[in-house]
């Protein structure tokens, strides 16, 4: 299925969802978050097993949500807005089978929240993964401030958030943001490898064995989204956070309160 800016190709029980914007380092726009949500639950109603999420191009896995279209929300447009972000991060998180993201370079802000939602996380040696959005005035607002403590603890979770952090394969490796690095030019077949292997598993005891491990976190974790939702769209309409995506836009340093 191609629906201009996201592709899904399903093969053997795979569906890999390609985020397919290379222009703009796959950034994702309304439209694209729109076609991402139909593609996924088309994905879970279809035969596949297993969810393979990527962006398209070298560079990029997913550069973030789009600073273009967030600068001059209001807060009910930003809470729209996040409420659509979440309903696709969400509905990675929730599809029956494993989750892989293939992360092929910048995984920033939305992209990393993508990431964070998936089963499983394999990154190029060129990946550069982080949580961004303080340089711009707001906090990860698609779930990032509560899934990625699950992962690398409270105090690293602190300071990549606090100070807006990116870090590269090896060490999102080292802290345990993703499962394994490898080299650019075989991340593709490797992950392909290894969703094939999963797709080849018993089904109905996959999606058992996925809800038995989401149920450690799933309460808390519920009540942390609605929270970070209300005040991620709260700080829409502050100085800081037009300031900071207008001098993202125009590529220049912040002048903030």
């Amino acid at each position: 299925m191609t629906d201009e800016t996201v592709t899904v190709d399903v093969d053997d029980g795979v569906a890999t969802l390609t985020i397919d914007r290379p222009d703009a380092l796959n950034a994702l726009d309304v439209a694209t978050l729109e076609r991402m949500e139909t593609a996924i639950d088309g994905a879970k109603t279809g035969d596949a097993r297993v969810l393979v999420v990527t962006g398209a191009g070298e560079k990029a896995f997913v550069a973030g949500a789009d600073i273009s279209y967030m600068r001059d929300l209001t807060t009910p447009e930003a809470q729209a807005y996040a409420e659509l972000g979440h309903r696709v991060v969400d509905a990675i998180a929730s599809f029956p089978g494993p989750t892989i993201a293939a992360i092929n370079g910048y995984a920033f802000g939305g992209g990393c929240e993508l990431a964070l939602a998936c089963d499983l996380r394999v990154a190029s040696e060129r990946a550069t993964l982080g949580q961004t959005e303080i340089d711009i005035g707001i906090i990860p607002g698609w779930g990032g401030t509560q899934r990625l403590s699950r992962l690398v603890g409270d105090e690293t979770a602190r300071r990549m958030v606090f100070f807006g952090e990116r870090v590269d394969a090896t060490d999102a490796h080292e802290i345990g943001l993703v499962g394994e690095v490898v080299a650019h030019n075989r991340l593709n077949e490797h992950v392909a490898d290894i969703a094939e292997e999963l797709a080849a598993k018993p089904r109905f005891a996959l999606t058992a064995a996925k809800r038995a491990l989401d149920a450690v976190h799933e309460d808390p974790l519920s009540a942390g989204l609605q929270f970070e939702r209300r005040t991620w769209s709260g700080l829409f309409g502050t100085h800081d956070q037009r300031e900071g995506m207008s001098a993202f836009l125009e590529k220049r340093d912040p002048d903030f309160e």
